[in-house]
């Protein structure tokens, strides 16, 4: 059950990595795997098999920021990879059907500790507040609503060189570009949703230029539009436009206009309503213009990038890693490698119907983490 899966983690290392450090790797899938049954850092770790924390540290450190970034693309891409071959060569429709977008969200982990890297004043939508923490910028691929992080970058305090978010998010898609040419799969064929946080003209122009031609933002409040002649902002439209019960390819209530945007020019705007209170709209960037199912397809895969969040912070425990220095990426290396072998097990027959808290809680309870690690590491360090 086990060994097809390490055995996939281990000969990607090798291929991919001239390093070859073995040791130092298996301690990175040692700690991976102690996720799963419940120790979310070295510390917990080491206390629980008895031996100096130290020598998981001492290991770790062997990695420069360099390899880590290197290896934690490397993984992400081949994991998706796997996902989109098969269905690329299929039918457009099946391609729809699938699902597949690439999401692009941010998520402020709240930190105090000063010799963090990235810690920073960020605005926090879970408290609706600038608080000071690391802002993780991530891109996600959703397929058959399965989530696979496929770029993961902390986003750096402002310091002497300002970088945009914008910056940061062209950059990031850049090398995935590159990364999934290698593959031979182009990558510019998905869809992107994003928020509008730090959206603008320019940045639409980039990804066109880029090459991604199917792109969905989530709109803003105070964004005013031009619609029908008249002037005012979205809030005050999301109130004044009729919404047109749901119907096929839509599941909410909705309306599809044009609009004309002082910033953005003319557009394609999609107003809908997920409750019976709450109103949203979206503004289609797309090359061409959309119809409303085609423009609801795409948007409704978004939340899994927030489910993606959740599984991090709640499951995985991600701010209860908290490495100093370079050692940030490594422990988000550490996570990322959790959350994938949770992956590759629950498509197994045997996990196929559980959660990835319902995994874990069945290793818990049939397996004993001292004989697991006997049996399938050749433990660099003694567990006593």
């Amino acid at each position: 059950m086990w060994q097809p899966e390490f055995l996939w983690f281990f000969t990607l290392f090798y291929q991919e990595f001239r390093k070859n450090n073995p040791i130092a790797f298996e301690v990175l899938m040692v700690l991976a795997v102690a996720h799963l049954f419940g120790f979310y850092n070295p510390k917990q770790l080491a206390d629980f098999l008895e031996v100096p924390h130290q020598q998981f540290y001492t290991e770790l450190k062997d990695w420069s920021v360099y390899h880590v970034k290197k290896m934690l693309l490397r993984f992400m891409v081949k994991q998706a990879a796997e996902h989109l071959k098969p269905v690329m060569s299929k039918s457009a429709a099946t391609r729809s059907r699938a699902g597949m977008t690439l999401s692009i969200d941010n998520s402020v982990m709240d930190r105090f500790g000063k010799l963090l890297r990235c810690a920073w004043n960020w605005y926090s939508g879970r408290y609706h507040k600038v608080i000071r923490g690391q802002d993780l910028l991530g891109i996600v691929f959703t397929i058959h609503h399965i989530a696979l992080p496929l770029h993961l970058l902390f986003c750096p305090k402002q310091g002497r060189y300002h970088t945009t978010k914008a910056d940061l998010l062209i950059c990031m898609l850049t090398q995935l570009k590159t990364a999934f040419l290698r593959e031979g799969i182009d990558i510019t064929q998905l869809p992107l949703t994003m928020d509008s946080a730090y959206v603008s003209q320019e940045l639409r122009e980039r990804l066109h230029q880029l090459g991604f031609s199917h792109i969905m933002i989530a709109g803003k409040g105070n964004d005013v539009f031009t619609i029908n002649g008249q002037k005012q902002d979205a809030s005050t439209w999301k109130k004044d436009l009729i919404l047109q019960a749901p119907k096929w390819g839509i599941d909410v209530p909705s309306c599809r206009i044009w609009g004309e945007s002082p910033t953005f020019g003319s557009l394609m705007l999609f107003f809908f309503r997920k409750s019976t209170t709450r109103s949203y709209y979206l503004m289609n960037f797309s090359q061409r213009s959309l119809r409303g199912a085609e423009i609801w397809h795409i948007w409704k895969q978004h939340h899994v990038i927030e489910c993606f969040w959740k599984i991090m912070k709640s499951i995985f425990q991600l701010r209860s890693m908290q490495l100093q220095g370079d050692g940030l990426y490594t422990a988000l290396l550490i996570k990322v490698f959790a959350y994938l072998l949770a992956l590759r097990l629950q498509a197994q027959g045997v996990f196929s119907k559980l959660t990835m808290t319902e995994i874990m809680r069945k290793l818990r309870r049939e397996e004993d983490l001292r004989d697991f690690l006997m049996t399938h590491f050749h433990a660099p360090f003694s567990i006593g």
